[in-house]
């Protein structure tokens, strides 16, 4: 698999997610990013995140990987290679701020390890997914469980919108938006991430 190219990160994904944190239920696809250093994967390892900046959220999401440019007309299937299981880290009272001032979000999301991906697997469809659940598993007790039939928006439209607005193409990650249930991290935490009831990525939050 080639490196890492750019991280997109579909906001607001989830009809409950949204309205759990007081926001608006988007009309169109809301794209941000995160730098390249905010990406690490899940394999048993302490991940230090900054304990100096306030809360630290947790956001389990489905992560698709890109394995070829994305030209006008392509279906998902063609485009999507591998898929895993990530976490997009957020600081909640950083990005609070951040909207009451209309300011991005970058400070609250693209901070070192913010974008925590388990091992990526075979892309089995788009179909197929629907099917299956993506679940975090905090400190042994479940705490977010979804499937990708609840997405306000497909991993098609998600794909269209992203190659039309950005460009897409191999290396490219997208986190396709986070379910209900987001919730703090504290230091010590243990994480465990669950395709089709199977861990394929964990860590260890370590607060500097």
């Amino acid at each position: 698999m080639s490196e890492i190219k750019n991280i997109y990160c579909v906001g607001r994904n989830y009809v409950a997610h949204a309205k759990e944190l007081n926001n608006e239920v988007p009309n169109s696809p809301f794209l941000f990013s995160k730098p390249t250093h905010a990406f690490v994967e899940a394999n048993g390892q302490e991940i230090s995140l900054p304990g100096n900046r306030g809360s630290i959220h947790y956001e389990t999401e489905l992560v698709i990987w890109i394995g070829r440019k994305h030209e006008k007309g392509m279906k998902a299937d063609e485009v999507i290679k591998r898929m895993g299981i990530g976490i997009d880290f957020t600081l909640r009272d950083v990005q609070n701020e951040l909207k009451k001032k209309g300011y991005p979000w970058l400070l609250a999301k693209g901070f070192p390890h913010s974008a925590v991906v388990s091992k990526f697997i075979e892309f089995p469809g788009i179909n197929e997914i629907k099917e299956k659940d993506f679940i975090l598993i905090k400190n042994g007790e479940k705490v977010q469980q979804e499937d990708s039939k609840n997405m306000i928006f497909d991993l098609q439209t998600i794909v269209d919108f992203t190659s039309i607005h950005f460009g897409l193409d191999e290396g490219d990650i997208i986190f396709t938006g986070t379910p209900e249930g987001v919730g703090q991290v504290l230091d010590g935490d243990h994480l465990s991430l669950k395709w089709d009831n199977k861990i394929v990525g964990d860590c260890f939050i370590r607060l500097t």
